[in-house]
């Protein structure tokens, strides 16, 4: 089965791993400090904020806007579950808008037809890694927490996606473009900011117990408790794995780039698929899913499985689901929830998967 998603890691990554095991330091310590270190000086980003998740890096990004209890945070309908639950789990109510049909961005336009009298914020999401246009977006006016999670190598211009916002978040998950198995990063211009994420990973204290030794504190195994939060922390093996992948992004992006100029030269004759949306000129996209826009679309993925290939819908509308009990009609999250598909794309695919894909994809209005 040629999978959907991946990511590509090997003996490099061992090697780094090893050296945690040499050092026998395995949680949270000095590589995941110099990831924070490298990661911020690639993207120019003022600091970064390992923590577990990028689910996780969303909910600590709810948490810091400090906004008053039960406010509506804007969030896309067609993005992941995480971006409305980060929401709830802290204290507030999503509020879904809908999206571009042809870029699967929300625009400032889809956010302004959502606003309600107790917004507060909203969430932007940089869907594939194609880079949403912030500045109109910025000009309403509230804060924003922009989700970067699929956008690691995205520019607007030479700004990095993840710095336009009040907090950028990203994710490092087994699938991502740069992955570190599991994990996330929070960024903010902000030092305080920053500080209070740093506090909120570590379940809320102010310092560890070897911190505050080092500080000469006479009982140092008394917690310094600051806040109310989860146990966000990565370990320095995950850390590891994410400073060789920051070391081979570039090539892994070029792979994934090359991938997606294919398909896009590939499917262009075909006026019955619609293709995902380049970068506009001047920007930089990341590549993380290939999403096409199909008839049938059901029956064409029974069709491209039975051939070994597996695809799937990156997202299915959360305002679809019950559980969010939302009363609302977006109609482009509903049509791409009819039509969207996204086909294997990642630095694990051979030529003769490629190949596959396309041939397949070409032959389906002859085989569902």
């Amino acid at each position: 089965m040629i999978p959907v998603f991946g990511s590509q890691v090997g003996q490099d990554e061992l090697d780094e791993i090893a050296d945690c095991f040499s050092r026998q330091w395995l949680g949270s310590g000095p590589k995941t400090a110099a990831f924070e270190s490298a990661f911020a000086q690639r993207l120019g980003l003022s600091n970064l904020v390992v923590v577990n998740s990028g689910s996780g890096g969303l909910y600590v990004a709810a948490v810091l806007l400090d906004l008053p209890p039960g406010s509506d945070i804007i969030v896309p309908a067609y993005t992941w579950l995480a971006c409305a639950q980060a929401v709830v789990l802290a204290g507030h109510r999503p509020v879904f808008c809908d999206v571009d049909l042809a870029t699967g961005n929300v625009t400032a336009e889809t956010i302004a037809a959502a606003l309600t009298p107790e917004t507060r914020a909203v969430m932007v999401v940089h869907y594939a890694g194609l880079p949403a246009r912030m500045q109109p977006i910025l000009d309403l006016g509230l804060p924003v927490i922009e989700d970067a999670a699929h956008a690691v190598d995205s520019r607007i211009g030479n700004r990095a996606c993840g710095s336009f916002g009040d907090i950028g978040v990203y994710s490092f998950d087994a699938v991502k473009n740069l992955t570190m198995g599991e994990g996330g990063g929070i960024t903010t211009r902000s030092l305080e900011l920053a500080a209070r994420a740093r506090i909120l990973r570590h379940s809320g204290i102010g310092s560890a117990g070897f911190e505050a030794s080092i500080q000469g504190t006479g009982r140092w195994w008394e917690y310094d408790i600051k806040a109310v939060s989860q146990r966000l922390l990565v370990s320095d093996m995950n850390a590891a794995v994410g400073l060789v992948q920051l070391r081979r992004l570039d090539a892994l992006q070029a792979e994934r780039r090359r991938i997606w100029q294919i398909y896009q030269e590939q499917f262009s004759d075909l006026d019955w698929l619609v293709r995902p949306a380049d970068a506009d000129p001047g920007d930089r996209h990341s590549y993380f899913t290939y999403a096409i826009r199909i008839p049938n679309r059901d029956r064409s993925a029974q069709a491209l499985y039975r051939q070994g290939i597996y695809t799937t819908l990156r997202y299915h509308p959360l305002h679809l689901n019950p559980i969010f009990k939302a009363d609302v009609r977006l109609p482009n999250s509903e049509r791409l929830n009819q039509e969207a598909l996204s086909i294997p794309l990642h630095p694990n695919l051979s030529d003769d998967d490629v190949e596959t894909v396309i041939s397949a994809v070409r032959a389906l209005p002859g085989t569902c």
